[in-house]
């Protein structure tokens, strides 16, 4: 049975979402295919290059979940994958990265390239299936820390950020500066060194941002944060 479901961006999304699974471990994709709940439907997979534009071009899906370090083609790994399917990014083919990576090199490469978003594999199983939700969408969807490698990569600075938001003006000063951190992916304890408090009052900051800006976890205000262009 077909539904519905609305992206953060305000896009509708016809559930289950197909994907295409690439990825050059077997036992990975097994699990990832194990893990996706039903609003995912796994259409095709793929463990090279090769195989996977064939597969991207055959199914056409809505999103592709994708590592960036995949055997075969002319070593360019997924972001090859992207570049080689260049004509259906203007069909409704999304790619959302996949991997055990978080180096500022494979994220910035797989994003030029087109994709997206960027997820690492230490994602839990259900903020997976909502980040595939999320970029069939349009939204862009990354793990926290990995926002800034993207921002940086193509020239925003906190200078060039406009934060006049109707959302943002809800937060004080002090819960915008938490806000920021949390959203890169900082912890609790790396957040109260950063800015000289205690534990006890990031949390009570964190949890009234996500009360204000009606938000559920961490992983939210990151999509938040990225979308506004705050971080």
């Amino acid at each position: 049975m077909t539904t519905q479901a609305t992206a953060s961006g305000g896009g509708l999304v016809a559930l289950p979402v197909p994907v295409v699974l690439v990825d050059d471990h077997h036992l990975f994709r097994t699990g990832v295919r194990a893990s996706l709940d039903d609003r995912v439907t796994v259409v095709g997979e793929a463990s090279d290059v090769d195989t996977a534009v064939a597969q991207v071009h055959e199914h056409r899906p809505p999103v592709v979940l994708l590592d960036v370090h995949l055997p075969g083609g002319n070593g360019g790994g997924g972001a090859e994958v992207v570049q080689r399917c260049a004509d259906l990014l203007g069909e409704g083919v999304r790619f959302l990265a996949l991997s055990v990576s978080d180096a500022a090199e494979d994220v910035v490469s797989v994003i030029r390239a087109g994709a997206r978003g960027y997820v690492t594999k230490n994602i839990a199983p259900s903020e997976l299936s909502s980040a595939v939700v999320q970029v069939a969408g349009g939204d862009a969807v990354f793990s926290p820390r990995l926002a800034g490698f993207v921002l940086d990569a193509f020239g925003a600075s906190a200078n060039d950020i406009a934060v006049a938001d109707d959302e943002l003006d809800r937060l004080s000063k002090r819960e915008q500066e938490v806000m920021r951190l949390i959203a890169r992916g900082y912890s609790y304890r790396e957040v109260a060194s950063e800015l000289f408090i205690s534990i006890k009052t990031v949390e009570t900051h964190v949890s009234a941002v996500l009360r204000k800006l009606q938000l559920s976890s961490r992983y939210e205000l990151t999509r938040w944060a990225v979308a506004r262009r705050l971080l």
